[in-house]
């Protein structure tokens, strides 16, 4: 194992933050990027990847790692530094209002105007071609602020990787993930070890959060250009959300290292037999077909059904209650499908978009994303 520092730019005087990333494996192979809590107060994934560097560092001793398996489990350092009267506020940066998983680089922008002229018919001369533009283009980035710093220096750990796992979570949820759905086939396996409960799958749901901009690039590419020369899915991209915030356990970190181990051993980056693959008990959906489901008076939040559920068009999601005017309002959901999160609070605020429900038509366009 190989430890490397990645200094952020410093944002005041006397101040100094950096990112650690962990290298196991001899290389040569597959490459993985494994990233936790880039919404610093999502605090499951950060355990889960100290679960997951125990069992590669007895892996790695006992020769069973292939390729190259790299591990940040802190990626948002600046995140973890915003206090606010003892509340720990890791989704937005204090001194711009933006969202940590946003903005990243957008690599397909970025390499359109000379790849076209690096392409050939062979299929793994283009993927080097590709990954070859993608670093000349970000080593010719110049970030000015430390979230840009921070936000160039993940792109640069990860942007060659056959596999990307982003790892969150929501506020109260059920196991989930969302992918781009060119690479359902890949990811299906990773779906069923981890037990999801939905699999949202957008192209490009707007904003540039981190998974996407590793998929979203070869996908685009392969739209441009796939009549005519042969392009892979060059980055198997996952954001896996680990349940809700509070969910932070031993019991569960243990299993979900695990889930991901046997992915890993399944593609053969671990040296092994993976573990019989379990069903996935629901199917994937258009991440355009979840339906927020939105207050529409200030009230007292009180939910009718628990995360995880399948619902039906009807099913009653939630009261609001108004101790005022004794004013009660039942939200139901007007599709059918998992109810996969709801917000942590339980006061709501006219317009707060509270719970979603994972729906297999689409009917959502535009930003598809929480703020």
């Amino acid at each position: 194992m190989q430890t490397q520092t990645h200094p952020l730019i410093a944002p005041t005087l006397g101040t100094a933050r950096n990112l650690t990333s962990f290298h196991y494996g001899p290389g040569g192979g597959q490459k993985i990027y494994i990233q936790s809590s880039l919404h610093a107060d999502e605090l499951p994934g950060m355990l889960v990847s100290w679960a997951l560097r125990r069992k590669l560092a007895a892996l790695e001793g006992a020769g069973k790692v292939r390729g190259e398996v790299v591990i940040v489990p802190v990626a948002n350092p600046i995140g973890l530094n915003q206090h606010f009267l003892g509340h720990l506020t890791g989704r937005f940066e204090t001194n711009s209002a933006q969202n940590f998983n946003r903005n990243f680089y957008e690599l397909s922008a970025l390499i359109q105007p000379g790849i076209e002229a690096r392409l050939t018919d062979n299929l793994d001369a283009n993927r080097t071609a590709i990954r070859a533009a993608m670093r000349e283009a970000l080593d010719a980035q110049e970030p000015v602020t430390e979230l840009e710093s921070q936000r160039l220096a993940l792109q640069k750990l990860s942007y060659d990787a056959d596999v990307v796992l982003d790892l969150h979570c929501d506020w109260e949820a059920a196991m989930h993930l969302y992918t781009n759905p060119d690479l359902w086939p890949e990811v299906e396996p990773l779906a069923c070890y981890l037990d999801a409960k939905a699999s949202l799958l957008a192209l490009n749901s707007v904003g540039n959060p981190f998974d996407e901009i590793h998929s979203f690039c070869w996908s685009d590419l392969r739209g441009r250009y796939g009549d005519r020369f042969p392009i892979p899915n060059g980055s198997v991209s996952v954001t896996i959300e680990l349940r809700g915030q509070r969910e932070v356990s031993y019991e569960y970190a243990e299993r979900d290292a695990q889930a991901i181990i046997e992915y890993l051993t399944s593609r053969g980056v671990i040296d092994g037999t993976a573990a019989p693959l379990p069903a996935l008990e629901f199917a994937a959906t258009p991440l355009a077909g979840a339906e927020p489901i939105v207050a529409p008076i200030s009230g007292v939040l009180v939910y009718r059904c628990e995360v995880g559920t399948w619902v039906d068009v009807g099913h009653e999601i939630a009261d609001i209650v108004d101790p005022l005017t004794d004013r009660v309002v039942t939200l139901k959901s007007t599709v059918a499908g998992v109810l996969y999160a709801r917000h942590l609070t339980r006061f709501a605020t006219a317009g707060l978009e509270f719970a979603r429900i994972a729906g297999a038509k689409a009917f959502r366009s535009g930003s598809l994303l929480s703020n």
